[in-house]
């Protein structure tokens, strides 16, 4: 019979660096310290300026009165900016020793190498790393690190940064704004089908630290895109941050696939925000995966802004010993037409507190739109928890909408049938999580369903079996 164990063997991601960097700015967070963050990337005066205007909002805006206890968070022992001792590099050979092996083992040089359009990897608040195809700079794709795109693509970054999600929204977007640093900058020209991927990778080795990549997409009419985003952190006794934002727009006749996996630490406060607006005719299809960090407040949200446009969104969340992830999706139809599919499963297993929230609104103009939302939940044992917290609003009579939601635990005949046929107790319950799963490791991107699989297994090991 296995034992309990408390802490799970995350293998290649809980190894550390030395916590080595080129500048490492005070804890804390104030006036001072924002205007020292854009002193440190030499920033125009018009982004300093959103910076502070966030930092006010920041101390104005509230915690959220929902959701996970958030009172181990304190910025007062959070540092906000970390830069490692490297510049940003084409070639991979110039990436400092250290961090070119932590990538390595996470295999983003092999898979740029197979599959992959373009890979940018990013280690604590810098991009450390930044490779494109030289056939997609000739069709006038752009992709670049927000750093750079702030400086050679002003025009553009002013149009569309934290425009898509306003600095208010709520007080960790405010407090991303304030703060950000590194992330993704992706410009997809009117037309322009991209055959392959393009992938950034996160990695937040400095402990008692936060991360607040900004990743801004913006995909052309008639143009695709499928874009993976990646991210871990070693495990530290303490608690750090991550506060991202991702504004994403799909513009008429475009498609976007986007596809992550969130792997933080078991110390880690996952406090993202993602957003996109589809135009007319357009899609986007959400998938993800939600395994690690200690607590997650994380839902991704589709305004339709066009008739006939469309999302789609499939997701997965594991929660173990001491998580608490709180996960879902919302989506706004604005026009007629319009369509959106909501999958979400969940895992829970020693104690883990899983919760999905949906939130559906169908504005008055939007007849004749479609909606689904599904949520199916798995409990391993009787300390575990889910709930799943729907908000539908829906003020046309004119709509097809369904919603189902299912929560039970592993059944005891399918065990039994399974170790009927010689199979061991603890390889019939991975067997049947494994097939709980399988649908959503279908949507992922092949190495990143491997990576699930493989994660799902460590957390199983943890099982009484």
């Amino acid at each position: 019979m296995k034992t309990q164990i408390d802490d799970i063997n995350r293998n290649i991601y809980d190894i550390k660096n030395s916590d080595k960097y080129a500048f490492k700015m005070q804890k804390g967070l104030n006036e001072d310290i924002v205007r020292e963050i854009s002193k440190q990337k030499d920033e125009p005066s018009w982004m300093l300026n959103i910076r502070l205007k966030a930092l006010d909002a920041y101390f104005k805006l509230s915690l959220p009165t929902w959701g996970p206890d958030l009172s181990e968070l304190n910025m007062d022992e959070i540092a906000t900016y970390v830069k490692p001792k490297t510049n940003l590099n084409d070639n991979w050979d110039d990436v400092p020793e250290d961090i070119k092996d932590t990538f390595d083992r996470l295999g983003i040089p092999e898979a740029e190498k197979k599959s992959l359009a373009g890979v940018g990897a990013q280690y604590d608040s810098e991009v450390v790393y930044h490779s494109m195809k030289e056939d997609l700079k000739k069709q006038g794709v752009i992709y670049t690190d927000m750093d750079t795109a702030v400086r050679e693509y002003p025009e553009i970054v002013k149009e569309h940064f934290m425009k898509c999600v306003p600095i208010t929204d709520h007080k960790f977007v405010a407090l991303h704004a304030a703060v950000w640093s590194g992330g993704s900058f992706v410009y997809i020209p009117k037309g322009v089908k991209l055959d392959f991927p393009l992938q950034s990778y996160f990695r937040l080795n400095s402990p008692e630290s936060g991360q607040f990549e900004h990743t801004l997409i913006i995909v052309d009419e008639g143009a695709s895109l499928h874009f993976i985003e990646g991210c871990s952190a070693p495990k530290y006794n303490k608690v750090n941050l991550h506060a991202g934002c991702v504004e994403l727009y799909v513009k008429d006749d475009a498609y976007l696939r986007y596809s992550t996996i969130e792997n933080w630490s078991k110390n880690m406060m996952n406090l993202n925000t993602k957003k996109a607006i589809v135009g007319k005719n357009a899609q986007i299809d959400w998938v993800t995966g939600s395994f690690g960090s200690k607590v997650s407040m994380l839902y991704p949200m589709s305004i339709l802004n066009g008739e006939g446009a469309k999302t789609e969104y499939t997701g997965i969340t594991f929660a173990g010993k001491g998580q608490n992830l709180d996960t879902g999706f919302k989506v706004v139809h604005n026009f007629p037409n319009t369509s959106s599919v909501v999958n979400s499963k969940s895992i829970s297993k020693d104690g883990g507190v899983c919760t999905f929230r949906s939130n559906v609104w169908v504005r008055p103009i939007a007849t004749n739109s479609k909606l689904t939302v599904s949520c199916e939940s798995l409990m391993l044992d009787s300390e575990s928890r889910s709930d799943t917290i729907p908000v539908n609003t829906i003020e046309t009579d004119d709509v097809e909408f369904s919603h189902e939601a299912k929560i039970g635990k592993i059944s005891d005949q399918a065990i039994f049938y399974l170790m009927t046929r010689g199979i061991s107790e603890a390889e019939a319950k991975a067997m049947i999580v494994r097939g709980f799963a399988d649908p959503i490791s279908k949507a992922l991107p092949l190495e990143y369903a491997v990576e699930m699989n493989n994660l799902i297994n460590l957390e199983l090991e943890g099982a009484i079996g």
